[in-house]
């Protein structure tokens, strides 16, 4: 990956950094908890992170925030590494964890205590709630902090008490180890953070070893400082934690204790039209059976995406074209449908396919004067080579494609109109035969043989549609796919459920019909000529399935 992000704020900063001799080289990392599977938000941070280490010749750590073990699981993890490795980028050395620091962690824990910076508190999280005060009203010392109550602890006692709920001797919850800071902070995140709990759960690298397990914003911090990282880029909520990243750093630093003090830097998140990426809430349509799984292509997540045919290229030029900056970051889907076929429209073959077919009789085709023509799949891709576009007496043409009687400007086929067949002939509608229901069932047309590849004489046929035999072609499960919330921001509406806003034709399903050459296929998505981008299901087992990635720009009414 050597490809260059445009300028933003974090690119301005680095490139200072790099030009004044402050570093001379740049270490990034990426620091997902392996609780959930990506989305389009991680990618993101993904892109930056990763984008930003390869423009400046430095590297980019993955490193799981393992210190939540109730919620995580190798599963995540995997699919995590292989989501980095889709969107196009390798991190440095291998996979770093959170947990490769747990006895440094608890080493500077005690330091702490040992300085008297940190205390074992017993207060419930209700009290400590309560003691913490709010925004308009400072909080109090906890009782196990002041000096003047009767439950304040020495240094020695928090100590030992530390030591023994490292050891097992407390229950689950009873104790926390929180830092001494200033309980009267305008930042709730200085009164006093817990640094510490009580958490009796089976962690996914470390087993049973450790019973106490180090909070975020604490082993945060000291992670990235042990791993030398530069420039530590995080999402916009994270702005008012800074002054406890850089406290805990301070600290440390100047004992010793760690190598280095890196800079935090904040970006807004990136928040896409039309849908969610709240795990919880994506869980929530997983277990209501909205969608069919994580991997649901109506679904933000990168396995949702990949299933539905979007390219990392396009992924890729989306981040980019989003920008990197501290303003609201709430894009339209239609960026991200625009930027996937952007890509779509250079590197996808193209075949023929139909959806909502009508049936077609060429009333004067003969074996012997009919014939067919080779067709590339892609005008400027000759590497991908051609197909035959084999003409048989029995079609299927859009049903769409047809129109009884004609509305203005409508260049496709008509009765006694004429319409050239995409790589084939033109062709004249004689004849409509309908059922007794009124429907039409078929049209009988006539080739007129001297059109292969060249016009016809004395008159001009404007309209091209596209067509598959009925006999050469394949039957699939056609799968088109609409956004799945009709409101903006279905989980910002006051008073409402995000739940009030699925949109109820999110799906649809057809019976089409494609070229024979649509199996050639089978792992990169295809263009449906005059109809969108396709990619065959993975998923799918006993019968062959398209999900529709993306539409093409319908272009015929204006």
């Amino acid at each position: 990956m050597t490809e260059v992000l445009p300028n933003n704020f974090i690119r301005t900063i680095i490139d200072e950094d790099i030009k004044t001799g402050k570093h001379t080289k740049i270490i990034t990392r990426f620091p997902p908890e392996p609780n959930g599977y990506l989305h389009i938000g991680h990618a993101k941070a993904i892109c930056l992170n990763f984008g930003l280490a390869s423009e400046f010749n430095g590297e980019c750590n993955l490193r799981f925030d393992d210190t939540n073990p109730e919620k995580e699981s190798e599963e995540y993890a995997k699919s995590i590494e292989e989501g980095i490795k889709w969107l196009g980028f390798s991190w440095a050395g291998d996979t770093k964890h959170a947990s490769d620091y747990f006895d440094k962690l608890y080493q500077f824990a005690e330091y702490f205590i040992e300085q008297d910076m940190a205390y074992v508190c017993d207060l419930t999280p209700e009290q400590m709630r309560q003691y913490r005060g709010d925004f308009s009203t400072p909080g109090k010392n906890s009782p196990y902090r002041d000096p003047s109550d009767k439950l304040f602890r020495t240094k020695e006692e928090n100590l030992a008490l530390f030591r023994q709920m490292k050891n097992g001797d407390f229950p689950d919850g009873s104790k926390t180890l929180r830092l001494k800071i200033d309980m009267s902070s305008p930042n709730m995140n200085l009164r006093d953070p817990v640094i510490y709990r009580i958490k009796r759960d089976h962690h996914i690298r470390t087993g049973n070893k450790w019973c106490i397990y180090p909070m975020y914003d604490y082993t945060h911090c000291i992670s990235d400082a042990l791993e030398g990282i530069t420039h530590s880029c995080c999402s916009l909520e994270f702005e008012d934690h800074r002054p406890l990243y850089d406290w805990v750093l301070d600290h440390l630093l100047k004992a010793g204790l760690v190598p280095c003090h890196p800079r935090q830097i904040e970006f807004s998140r990136l928040e896409l039209q039309y849908t969610i990426t709240s795990k919880r809430k994506l869980n929530q349509l997983v277990e209501m059976g909205v969608v069919d799984g994580w991997d649901d292509p109506r679904m933000p997540t990168l396995l949702g995406m990949r299933r539905r045919g979007y390219t990392p290229a396009g992924i890729r030029l989306f981040i980019e074209r989003c920008g990197v900056s501290k303003s609201p970051n709430n894009v339209d889907m239609t960026l991200l449908e625009a930027s996937v076929r952007e890509d779509l429209e250079v590197v996808a073959p193209r075949i023929m396919a139909v959806l909502n077919p009508i049936k077609v009789v060429l009333t004067n085709f003969s074996a012997e004067l009919t014939s067919s023509r080779e067709a590339p799949f892609h005008p400027q891709r000759p590497e991908l080579g051609s197909r035959l576009c084999t003409l048989t007496k029995e079609i299927y043409i859009e049903a769409d494609d047809f129109q009884e009687v004609p509305e203005a400007g409508f260049q496709r086929l008509q009765p006694g109109g004429e319409v050239r067949l995409r790589h084939s002939y033109i062709i004249k509608c004689e004849e409509v035969i309908k059922g007794p229901d009124g429907k039409i069932t078929q049209l009988n047309c006539s080739i007129d043989h001297n059109t292969l590849g060249k016009n016809p004489e004395g008159r001009k046929v404007k309209g091209v549609i596209h067509w598959v035999s009925c006999d050469l072609s394949i039957n699939a499960e056609v799968r088109l796919y609409d956004r799945l919330f009709t409101e903006v921001t279905p989980d910002k509406m006051e008073g409402k459920d995000f739940t009030d806003f699925l949109n109820p034709n999110s799906l649809q399903i057809l019976n089409g019909h494609i070229e024979s050459a649509g199996q050639d296929f089978k792992q990169c998505t295809l263009q449906f000529e005059r109809l969108g981008y396709f990619i065959a299901d993975i998923k799918a087992q006993d019968k062959i399935i398209f999900n529709k990635t993306v539409a093409l720009k319908d272009t015929w009414r204006k």
